[in-house]
């Protein structure tokens, strides 16, 4: 027997602990009890050896154990792999570009047939696994693709897949406290990080491209005045941002259509910059920003807006939401909620981007938000599914970060440069082959509250505030 090493880092928690034993059809079985060794161990802030715990039974092939796998797993796309200085293994049909995969050692594939969720993201942000040109896109596409094959995933992998379903609504309670924290993981990293990737008003949502030739920043713009026409928004309309983000969503609606504007946030980072552009536009009259949950505001609005918030609610919260929403809005008021959802029923979080990228966050199933909205009493005026639209704002975003991927590592380090390429990539895969979308709801209180068809949308200026008015 021999316990091997496996390259990992100690931020990242990747002992596995337990052992597994094979069986004789080359499964895995229940784990039997064994201590870890102390993560604490590594001598390097990324790439020391790290006992993994495992015990593995000599002369097994797990190169081969580990072609099975994949056999079973890559169904379509041209895959190949190999492990340590083994020999190259090809997977898939063959079809579109070849992409070729390095793994470090038995180990770390050992540890991605048992998580693959998990593990493949931390091996390639540790450098255990290794991407031939770093071609990270080819490589999470054919992943994605293939991410039906669930039957082909080994026991342990299935056992944690339920597990994670099971625990979802537990992971994402979200209580206000828990919320803070949440939210300070991810937006409240260096300021300077988002200004690598983002446009120059820092939407950090899905632009809204009606050409796919125009820039980020006229994406992100199309995107402002689209859900502005969606909200039938006059002069001296008192509106209510849900997650203002860096404010600028809020100033471009004070700005452009004199409305009244308060937007709340749970990042001190982006209150003070939210704050701090208003001052400068001379808009601070007329928008004002506010450190506080969705839950603890009062009063009654004409208008609510929120885009890309909703993915932090949490499936327990969900009614809670609508509700605030509900209760919030005047009789005849309009709503708009732009969040990321999934076409294909209810699922968790993925695990790498729960714990490195949004802790707490979910994305929505269609029947879950829409069965929540029901159960509110709220009207659904029109949903608007963007698809794509998501999948162009990522790749723009992934290309200026890798642009200046040197700055990133200087302002954070190499480790991080790989954790935000990989989210970006994937999120993009996920858009272009997975059941990923971006709904826009509009809602209303009153059926009659907004036109019965569509046409305001896409009229000329001039109909458009006609209809507005009327």
């Amino acid at each position: 027997m021999r316990d091997p090493v496996a390259e990992y880092c100690d931020k990242c928690s990747v002992t596995l602990g337990p052992t597994f034993a094979l069986t004789k059809r080359n499964g895995l079985a229940p784990p039997r009890a064994r201590p870890t060794v102390d993560a604490r161990q590594c001598r390097s802030p990324v790439t020391a050896p790290v006992s993994t715990g495992l015990v593995l039974p000599e002369g097994i092939m797990w190169t081969t154990l580990f072609e099975r796998f994949l056999r079973r797993l890559i169904r379509e796309g041209h895959l190949a792999v190999s492990i340590g200085n083994g020999p190259e293994m090809t997977f898939g049909n063959g079809g579109g570009p070849k992409v070729i995969v390095r793994i470090r050692d038995q180990a770390t594939a050992l540890r991605l047939m048992l998580d693959p969720e998990l593990a493949l993201g931390e091996t390639y942000m540790n450098g255990s696994l290794s991407i031939d040109g770093d071609n990270l896109h080819g490589l999470l596409a054919i992943v994605v693709r293939n991410s039906a094959q669930t039957n082909a995933l080994s026991a342990p992998a299935r056992v944690l897949a339920v597990s994670r379903h099971i625990r979802r609504r537990l992971d994402q309670s979200n209580p206000e406290a828990g919320a803070r924290r949440n939210v300070a993981h991810h937006y409240d990293l260096t300021p300077a990080i988002y200004d690598l990737f983002l446009d120059a008003d820092r939407q950090y949502s899905c632009g809204y491209f009606a050409d796919e030739g125009v820039s980020l920043d006229v994406a992100q713009d199309a995107k402002k005045s689209h859900i502005a026409r969606k909200l039938l928004i006059s002069p001296g309309m008192r509106v209510f941002e849900i997650g203002c983000g860096w404010g600028g969503l809020a100033l471009a609606l004070a700005r452009e259509h004199g409305a009244q504007v308060t937007g709340i946030t749970l990042s001190q980072e982006q209150l003070a910059i939210a704050r701090e552009r208003a001052k400068a536009a001379g808009l601070a009259d007329r928008v004002s920003f506010e450190l506080m949950d969705y839950r603890a505001m009062g009063g009654q609005f004409d208008r609510i807006v929120s885009v890309g918030m909703f993915e932090h609610v949490g499936a327990p919260n969900f009614g809670t939401f609508f509700d605030v929403v509900r209760d919030r809005l005047v009789e005849d008021g309009v709503a708009l909620i732009h969040t990321i959802g999934r076409t294909a029923p209810p699922n968790a979080t993925n695990p790498w981007i729960a714990k490195y990228i949004f802790p707490g966050g979910y994305v929505p199933s269609l029947s879950e938000v829409a069965k929540a909205i029901q159960d509110t009493g709220l009207r659904i005026g029109d949903i608007e599914c963007l698809r794509l639209h998501y999948a162009m704002t990522l790749r723009c975003w992934f290309d200026r970060f890798s642009a200046r991927a040197d700055v990133a590592a200087t302002l954070k380090d190499d480790r991080f440069v790989r954790m935000w390429r990989y989210y970006l990539a994937a999120s993009e895969q996920t858009f272009r082959h997975g059941p990923q979308d971006v709904f826009q709801f509009q809602l209303c209180r009153r059926p009659d509250a907004v036109p019965i068809t569509r046409d305001y949308l896409y009229a000329h200026p001039e109909q458009r505030l006609a209809q507005a008015a009327e």
